[in-house]
Order: C-alpha cells, then structure tokens, then sequence
C-alpha cells in the first residue's frame, strides 16, 4: 500500500491509501475516492480533467510525456508542477506525496 495526501479545492487534506500491485492510475484513485475528477477522456491523456498539481514529491515522479504536456499546455492556467493524474501509476514514487486537485476549477 501507498500512502499520499490529496488537497481538494478548498484546501481540506485527507490521507490516501491505495494499492500499488493493481495497476491502477492516480486518476482512478482519486475517483474511487470521490473526488470530482471528470476524467472525460478515461485516462488517455487527452483532456486534462484530470489536472492536479504535485506540491510534494514531484521529483520522484519523474518527467511529463510529450502528449501529457500538450494538454498540459492548453489549459488556461497551469504550473511547473502540474500533471495529468491518468498518467501517474500508484507505486512508491507516490509514497509520502501531497497532490492539489485542479481540474475543473480554473
């Protein structure tokens, strides 16, 4: 199990637990959990509803792919620290992370 921080739009945190031997995206966490992740395009990088900003922990996640940062690119506000959470996988890059949700509130 992964243990991370999710701020929502208001600024409230909670600690997440997710499984790391299930394949499964940090978009498809957040959703589970119920936040208000549209995730329009079911995880393929081409919508960017599910924009978040990693607050901590951004250096082990690594770069943005090329098309992440297309969509990236085409929102009206965006950070350095910005990422499409459909292409994060939940493993120990996440462990100790704390992510702002963005999406829809721009």
């Amino acid at each position: 199990m992964v243990n991370f921080t999710v701020e929502d739009q208001d600024g409230n945190r909670q600690e997440i637990e997710a499984p790391d031997d299930m394949g499964f995206s940090l978009m498809e966490i957040l959703k589970a959990s119920d936040y208000p992740v549209l995730a329009t395009c079911g995880g393929m990088a081409l919508c960017a509803t599910c924009h978040v900003e990693i607050l901590e922990g951004k250096d082990e996640l690594g770069e943005a792919t090329d098309i992440e940062l297309d969509q990236l690119e085409n929102l009206p506000e965006y950070y350095p620290t910005s990422r499409l959470a459909c292409q994060i996988r939940i493993g120990d890059i996440l462990e100790g992370a704390v992510i702002k949700l963005r999406g829809e509130d721009q």
